[in-house]
């Protein structure tokens, strides 16, 4: 369109050196989309297996039943994964006869932790990247629009009549340069800082479970010792 602005055409007559930072920036723009859809699909399972799972568990359902349940089917994960370390553990130490209530619980407290601390860490993967992507792409897209300025400065000493079309090229390039910066660091940055949130909640709840859960087996230990 005459008169409009063309940005693929700024971009294609851009300096290399500003193609090259608005590349980049078009690569983490890429890669933090990818990583934000996936992460929140992971992050919304998490959270409906905790609520499913709780339901389950907390229903009154046999402990060791659910154990089996939980064990024979594909793809658990996330709070499965800490109660079944945790009985586990506790199911082979009451195999063996250990009698001292401290060493049971210890040992299957130490098995939720493991197990808890490795489903954060799956949770956590990638938010790195995200965090990197949303504190480094202005400095990046700042890199290009100095280019920019710079590039508008030497065509104003090289030119005895100055006028706008002589600089107006290089003030655009770096101005797309800024807008692309922005453009890759706000959506990393706002996913990043959510998604972080999230992990830490669920991070809260895990560690609430395995409290909760060594008391039900704390209370399991004395119900068979009674019996």
């Amino acid at each position: 369109m005459n008169g409009g602005l063309n940005i693929f055409k700024l971009v294609a007559e851009a300096s290399l050196p500003v193609q090259l930072v608005m590349l980049l920036l078009l690569v983490f723009s890429f890669l933090s989309w990818v990583i934000i859809i996936r992460k929140y699909s992971q992050l919304k399972q998490a959270h409906e297996n905790a609520e499913s799972f709780e339901d389950r568990f907390w229903s009154g359902a046999d402990l060791a039943a659910l154990f089996r349940e939980v064990g024979n089917r594909d793809g658990q994960h996330g709070i499965e994964n800490v109660f079944e370390a945790g009985f586990r553990e506790f199911a082979r130490q009451r195999q063996r006869r250990v009698t001292d209530v401290n060493r049971v619980m210890e040992g299957s407290e130490r098995a939720m932790r493991v197990a808890g601390t490795r489903e954060i860490g799956k949770l956590e993967q990638n938010l790195e990247f995200l965090a990197n992507v949303g504190s480094i792409s202005p400095y990046v897209g700042l890199f290009g629009t100095v280019w920019g300025i710079m590039g508008a400065f030497q065509g104003l000493g090289e030119m005895k009549d100055v006028t706008i079309a002589v600089v107006a090229p290089h003030i655009s390039e770096a101005l797309i340069a800024t807008a692309m910066g922005l453009f890759a660091a706000i959506p990393a940055v706002w996913a990043y800082n959510r998604y972080a949130n999230k992990v830490e909640r669920l991070a809260s709840r895990y560690e609430v479970f395995q409290e909760e859960f060594s008391s039900v087996l704390q209370r399991q230990i004395h119900a068979d010792d009674v019996a």
